[in-house]
């Protein structure tokens, strides 16, 4: 029997564990690495499109993208001559005007998908007023029960697809994930958020600026970032993700960093300043107390019994280079050589002459190696 800390998460199922999804559609899913039940939570809209507001079919203007929703009164084939190009028509009625929808190369299933009495959203920008007229415009029908909540009179995201998938059936799926699996999603361990309160959880008037955010919960922000009921929603949940995203790597970050330092042999190198000493006194000018401190905390990393992982961060000319001269001076009074690495040949040679004009006195050899020479 496995411990309950060892439980797999309901999340980690396939993704066949959804509603829908059967192995072919599977196939269709993993072209955009959705493996598993979370893969398809987490995968998060491109854009969004806000259907709470339709515009009567008798408002729509000349050459501006609008949505309609209306039903069909009339379609059909039209062909003007044998062997010419059928264009397939269908008129929609709202109870303000009626829309002519467009499509020049006429499809098989055209004829029984759009057929009359049945509603549908349609997208498009009407390319004449007289008749109003949509070619080729994007439609979505409008079905009673699970379809007006998903794809009608709410915002609704449109996410990243694949050929052979539509944007109607991956919000489908991961409205049907949401349904099945949303009291899986737990808080993480570090614990960020408001408890789950129903609806789009607790919501903030704007995003926060700065202190500790009161983002919603995990659960709340997986729902937001798909259904928001303001896009205002959005930023929240994005927030919160990813929050969850930058705190895992760190924890992941600091796991291995754990397990280098348990096998990492100790190679102390802390120096005896046989070379420090002589170095800062040709130099030209005193170390300032901030580097004094840099290097002595850096004495001690070198010295202690794991590899040292520091960075060094100061304003150009603030004496970087010096400290790193005196870090590697430490090295080579252990009996180690020492290295310095440069992004261009450039600042590699600058570092080089400085190098030189320093340790030769100490009777240090200094080499070059680039990518267009070995060595000086």
């Amino acid at each position: 029997m496995s411990s309950p800390e060892n439980k797999i998460s309901p999340l980690a199922a396939p993704v066949t564990s959804v509603w829908g999804v059967g192995e072919e559609r599977a196939k269709l899913l993993a072209r955009l690495e959705i493996f598993t039940v979370e893969d398809l939570l987490l995968h998060k809209p491109r854009r969004y499109e806000d259907r709470r507001k339709f515009l009567p079919i008798r408002d729509l203007k000349l050459k501006e993208a609008a949505t309609v929703r209306g039903t069909i009164i009339a379609s059909g084939v039209k062909r003007w001559k044998k062997g010419a190009r059928a264009m397939f028509e269908c008129v929609f009625d709202d109870g303000t005007a009626h829309l002519h929808c467009r499509w020049w190369q006429a499809q098989p299933w055209m004829e029984d998908w759009f057929a009359v009495g049945r509603e549908f959203l349609v997208f498009g920008k009407p390319e004449s007023l007289q008749p109003r007229t949509i070619d080729h415009p994007e439609t979505e029908l409008v079905e009673p029960g699970e379809d007006e909540l998903v794809h009608v009179n709410r915002i609704v995201p449109v996410h990243p697809l694949t050929d052979g998938l539509t944007a109607r059936v991956m919000r489908t799926l991961i409205w049907r994930a949401l349904e099945k699996f949303e009291n899986e999603i737990a808080e993480p361990a570090y614990g960020f958020g408001v408890p789950p309160s129903g609806g789009s959880g607790e919501r903030r008037k704007e995003p926060p600026k700065g202190g500790t955010p009161n983002l919603p919960s995990r659960a709340n922000a997986v729902r937001m970032i798909h259904f928001p009921e303001e896009l205002a929603d959005v930023e929240f949940a994005r927030q919160r993700l990813a929050l969850d995203e930058f705190v895992e790597l760190q924890f992941q970050i600091q796991s291995r960093r754990k397990k280098f330092e348990a096998l990492s042999k100790p190679l102390p190198c802390g120096g005896d300043n046989r070379l420090m000493k002589p170095f800062l006194a040709q130099l030209g000018f005193k170390l300032t107390a901030a580097q004094t401190n840099v290097l002595r905390e850096i004495r001690a990393d070198m010295g202690g019994a794991h590899p040292m992982r520091r960075l060094l961060q100061g304003d150009v000319g603030s004496g970087k280079t010096a400290v790193a001269a005196c870090s590697a001076l430490m090295a080579l009074e252990s009996g180690f050589n020492a290295a310095l690495m440069a992004p261009t040949e450039i600042l590699a040679e600058q570092h080089f002459r400085n190098f030189t004009k320093w340790f030769e006195p100490l009777g240090v050899k200094v080499e070059l190696q680039t990518g267009s020479r070995k060595t000086s």
